[in-house]
């Protein structure tokens, strides 16, 4: 049977039912273009908050933001940013399923729509060099509320300390629950709704991130150089209750966690620039420590590897795709980054070493990963690149299996305006060493996957 529809749009009609909302709802329509003139004059004020890493396409290849951007202070300023993310995943799985009564089989993935993600970015200046940031995510796989990611003051002067300003031409001071400065890697990953940084959709197997309460000390001179030192109480959250112990365990106590940075950072003209830093994370003990699975905005690749049955809200199940050592009391770890940009030629690498334990482990374990990323930038200001990265990572499992997983990443990146970013990408990801009770062993993934991007 065919159906035919037409639809018919009266002008007079419409005119009059404009006329008659104008006339009953004058405090409406009043409210919309206040709202209107409002946002527009928030925006103008966009640019008064110093020493800030832009969300949109201006903030990529932002490490640490030493003294950039600085403005005259003329009294509080408020910025009220966001940042979105959606991705269309067309991934197939498979793995080797030998375990009895068939509990490994593989949740039927099919093509579709993940969860959207978004970011609320509130940047205060509350003085002259001293700053706000606050981010909340509105909408994350680990969480259905909204929630705060942290936040945390930053000094880049001293205004209660007018006799150090000469020193603080050099150092940078944070302090709050914030994002860890370990590595150089975090600044390049997506991080919920923000995704604007990274080139491609998904972030490195072994996500080195987590937001703990401490202090840090940045510094950098003319040369290049640069170095950061933090102290910081080695947990996502805070916490006052007992460390957790066993028989196992030595050292059944809370320590903090020492994050130190040395590097090189220098635009050797107006088309190179260099860096090379090494990292390290480590804590003695921690009732949980999470800096290999802090990531609370989940993975891109959605259930993959997953067992029948989870849904794709199940917190269980939100870092499909990504690989934690399980190092939750004691870590030793250390990252080595080089960047190199030319022209629209892009690398980043990655080198990490990491060991650790959980607490019911008597003897620690290790964790190695590499990370390559080659881009090349071109168009009108960049705004179009191509990419790859071979990610591969080598551990002792908590079983005792030595495990291998490799990731191959092809991608397009389009900057449809400085503001919005579209993705497409391939991925495949293969899983080795697993032992046969897990769902993992022999397990791949791979496909397409599309994103699309706003930040401002």
């Amino acid at each position: 049977m065919n159906h035919t529809f037409k639809t018919s749009l009266d002008l007079k009609q419409f005119s009059k039912q404009l006329n008659k909302f104008i006339m009953r709802q004058p405090m409406k329509l009043l409210f919309l273009v206040a709202l209107v003139f409002s946002t527009t004059a928030l925006f103008a004020q966009q640019n008064s908050i110093s020493h800030m890493r832009p969300y949109d396409q201006s903030g990529l290849n932002y490490f640490e933001d030493l003294k950039s951007n600085e403005f005259d202070f003329k009294g509080v300023k408020v910025r009220i940013g966001g940042n979105f993310a959606q991705q269309f995943q067309g991934l197939s799985h498979s793995n080797t399923d030998t375990s009895l009564a068939g509990v490994n089989a593989l949740y039927d993935l099919k093509p579709g729509f993940n969860l959207a993600t978004a970011n609320l970015n509130i940047d205060v200046q509350l003085a002259d060099g001293v700053r706000l940031n606050l981010i909340t995510y509105l909408s994350s796989k680990h969480h259905p509320e909204s929630w705060v990611k942290g936040g945390y003051i930053q000094f880049d002067k001293l205004p209660f300390a007018s006799s150090l300003d000469e020193l603080m031409e050099n150092f940078t001071v944070r302090v709050g629950h914030m994002e860890v400065n370990y590595g150089d890697a975090h600044f390049r990953r997506t991080d919920n709704g923000n995704a604007i940084y990274n080139p491609f959709v998904g972030n490195y197997i072994v996500d080195a991130f987590n937001t703990e309460i401490g202090g840090e000390i940045q510094y950098k001179n003319e040369s290049g150089l640069l170095g950061v030192l933090s102290i910081t109480g080695s947990e996502l959250n805070g916490n006052v209750t007992s460390a957790r112990t066993s028989d196992n365990d030595d050292k059944a106590t809370r320590a903090p966690s020492i994050i130190g940075k040395l590097g090189y950072d220098k635009a050797l003209n107006d088309n190179t620039r260099i860096r090379l830093t090494g990292s390290m994370y480590y804590t003695a003990s921690s009732a949980v420590n999470h800096i290999f699975d802090g990531d609370r905005g989940g993975s891109r690749y959605n259930l993959v590897l997953s067992p029948v049955g989870v849904g794709a809200g199940d917190r269980g199940i939100f870092t499909s795709g990504r690989y934690s050592p399980g190092f939750l009391d004691k870590v030793t770890s250390y990252m080595v980054n080089g960047f190199v940009k030319t022209s629209g030629f892009e690398f980043f690498g990655t080198y990490e070493t990491a060991n650790g334990r959980n607490w019911f482990e008597a003897d620690t374990r290790n964790m190695n990963q590499i990370a390559a990323d080659a881009l090349y930038r071109f168009g009108k200001d960049e705004n179009f690149y191509l990419g790859a990265r071979y990610n591969l990572v080598n551990a002792e499992d908590v079983s005792g299996a030595d495990i291998t997983i490799n990731r191959v990443n092809g991608v397009f990146g389009w900057f449809v305006t400085k503001n919005v970013l579209f993705k497409i990408e391939y991925v495949n990801q293969n899983y080795e060493g697993f032992p046969g009770t897990s769902i993992l062993r022999d397990g791949n993934f791979n496909g397409a996957m599309i994103e699309a991007v706003v930040g401002f």
